[in-house]
């Protein structure tokens, strides 16, 4: 990703490799969010779509 100069070369040996480590923690999170989703049970059939879908469609008037 950066090209390797003296400064980045010793902010690495300093500091770490943080976009390394800042891409391995988003993969992680990544793995933990797709486990907790395919755990996540579906919604129930009867239940609306979202909060403007009435569960009984109106009354005409």
């Amino acid at each position: 990703m950066f090209q390797q100069t003296p400064v980045y070369d010793r902010l690495v040996a300093e500091r770490g490799d943080v976009p390394v480590q800042v891409r391995g923690e988003a993969e992680r999170i990544h793995r933990d969010l797709a486990q907790v989703l395919r755990q996540t049970p579906t919604p129930r059939p009867s239940a609306p779509r979202n909060v403007f879908d009435p569960k009984v469609p109106p009354t005409a008037l």
